[in-house]
């Protein structure tokens, strides 16, 4: 029978999970740090670009005062976008680009029919979408920016940018494949360092499965063989001791075949799929004869209908009972516990209650992280939480001890 519990991870491999969540969570902050800083450093230089442009553009263009600052403005604020939308804000550019010769005149002697500035920004914003656009959009931005100098600096002017345009191009694509490869290479770095982690794990569960095997699989295959030969071995035993050795031999028996179960969890990659039938609601009568076997003094109870339970929420109902009845006979033995299921229209209530124990260290969810004990609870709290539902252990005013449970009749998506 094969066991749906999950291996417990070493001290190394959360180590490592730890360092890893560091390392992700140190690699955003400084993304953003630097993200930030880019933000900034494109405004400043809007800003200087704008400080530049206005007192200039009187000796480039016939621009009456009131429309100069927003002339400046068309030639430079579309910078800003040269991060987020670096295609929108070439688009603007050009716009203003061909507004402002066909609106304006240029001064005696001056060559140009754009500010210098203008002819920067248009160019940055040009490297910009080269480096960030797809391609069929650089290809379209590129043709349009050759045109667009073609048209307002006809003859060799035209020719030259067209060529200086050209190599702008081509550099920048260079630069953006260079970039794009070396973050490839670095994905396939982290590809194979997961790699490396994940073999490592499996080494660290291959070797926990060595020692189940050599430590516990091989006292219980005692156990077994020793309950089974006891009534061959010796004399005079009675029909209730033989009783009893069957019924340990039963319990050893289950039990070993949990251990070669998570044995198998163990030595698997955890990818394998899982078709083993699961114990439910079905065999709680069988979990309550066990326990009456091995001397719990149990009272059980069962309302409504347990048909249509779901199967997890039902091998979460299995897997809980199972805990808290075994907890009870190691804890408080000879103790009366008494079991309740109730199976309502929307969830499963359970309770499960024994006489006085030591157990338990006061009213609180189990999930809390500061509640002592073991990893049954917690376990069990785990199978609750796995479900949709939630788990409540402690002690009663008698000194006996209670679990409670309400679970989903059928667990949410």
């Amino acid at each position: 029978m094969r066991t749906e519990e999950a291996a417990v991870p070493s001290v190394g491999t959360v180590n490592s999970l730890v360092r890893e969540g560091v390392h992700h969570g140190v690699d955003l902050s400084v993304r953003y740090g630097r993200g930030r800083w880019w933000n900034i450093a494109i405004v400043v230089t809007t800003l200087i670009l704008y400080a530049i442009a206005w007192p200039t553009l009187q000796l480039t263009h016939d621009v009456p005062a009131p429309l100069m600052p927003i002339i400046s403005g068309l030639a430079v604020f579309p910078f800003l976008l040269i991060r987020a939308q670096p295609a929108l804000g070439w688009a603007i550019s050009a716009v203003a680009a061909m507004i402002v010769p066909w609106a304006f005149d240029r001064v005696p002697n001056y060559g140009y029919p754009w500010q210098v500035v203008h002819i920067l920004v248009l160019l940055a914003l040009l490297v910009a979408v080269c480096l960030r656009e797809e391609i069929r959009i650089v290809l379209v931005v590129w043709l349009a920016t050759v045109l667009l100098f073609f048209v307002y600096l006809p003859g060799n002017d035209g020719w030259g940018w067209a060529i200086g345009l050209a190599a702008i191009a081509a550099f920048a694509l260079l630069v953006r494949w260079l970039v794009l490869s070396r973050r490839q290479l670095a994905r396939e770095e982290e590809i194979s360092e997961l790699e490396r982690a994940r073999r490592a794990a499996l080494e660290e569960k291959a070797r926990i499965a060595r020692d189940l095997h050599d430590i516990v699989a091989h006292h219980m295959s005692l156990v077994v063989v020793q309950a089974q030969s006891a009534p061959y071995r010796l004399p005079d035993v009675s029909d209730e001791v033989r009783a009893e050795f069957e019924s340990i031999g039963v319990h050893a028996r289950e039990a070993l075949n949990e251990v070669r179960g998570m044995l198998g969890v163990l030595r698997s990659d955890g990818m394998l799929p899982e078709n083993a039938p699961q114990p439910g609601l079905s065999r709680i009568d069988e979990l309550f004869d066990a326990s009456r076997r091995a001397g719990v003094h149990l009272t059980a109870r069962i309302d409504g209908d347990t048909g249509s339970v779901s199967d997890s929420a039902g091998l979460a109902v299995y897997r809980i009972l199972q805990e808290s009845l075994a907890n009870a006979a190691r804890h408080a033995p000879g103790s009366e516990v008494s079991v309740q299921v109730v199976c309502g229209p929307d969830r499963v209530d359970l309770t499960v209650r024994n006489g006085a124990s030591e157990a338990g260290r006061g009213d609180r969810p189990v999930d809390r992280p500061d509640l002592g004990g073991g990893n049954g609870i917690r376990g069990m709290a785990d199978r609750a939480a796995s479900v949709g539902g939630r788990l409540y252990a402690h002690p009663r005013p008698d000194g006996g001890f209670e679990v409670s449970a309400v679970l989903p009749r059928v667990p949410a998506a």
